[in-house]
């Protein structure tokens, strides 16, 4: 069943879009709740500039997030922790001390949610992490940990 819609819906698709999805979740709980209207062509064509404008956003989001995963891919963030006589750290690398080192770094606030890190950090050195910027943009970020002073 194909739909359009009416507000962002985590793994559906985002305001505007047509997308085809499984007709009793579309007839049982996306159209009743309001968050969504069916895609015949009266609606789709009543909709038509919103989907446009929300394609040109579209547009929009993806050269941001593909920018950022430049600037991201290329940087090296450096962080500073109390560190034991072995190398290890006391606590580890939390996913909010990389967002905010990012913020400090790049002036660009990315929320710590979207940062992947595939195994703690609890050691100092070089590491790195994913950035999961959109669907389809990851960015490889770089962390060096280092003692602090």
């Amino acid at each position: 069943m194909k739909v359009i819609l009416t507000e962002d819906l985590k793994g559906t698709g985002k305001k505007g879009e047509v997308v085809n999805v499984k007709d009793g979740y579309g007839r049982n709980f996306l159209i009743p709740d309001g968050r969504a209207i069916p895609a015949t062509e009266g609606n789709v064509k009543r909709f038509e500039h919103i989907i446009k404008s929300f394609a040109g956003r579209k547009e929009r989001e993806i050269k941001s997030a593909e920018d950022l995963k430049a600037r991201l891919d290329e940087i090296t963030v450096t962080l500073k922790k109390k560190v034991g006589v072995d190398g290890k750290l006391f606590g580890a690398v939390t996913h909010k001390d990389i967002a905010d080192a990012i913020k400090g770094t790049l002036g660009t606030e990315i929320d710590r949610k979207t940062i992947r890190i595939e195994e703690p950090i609890k050691m100092s050195g070089a590491h790195t992490v994913t950035v999961h910027l959109r669907q389809d943009i990851n960015a490889v970020l770089k962390i060096e940990v280092e003692k602090e002073e």
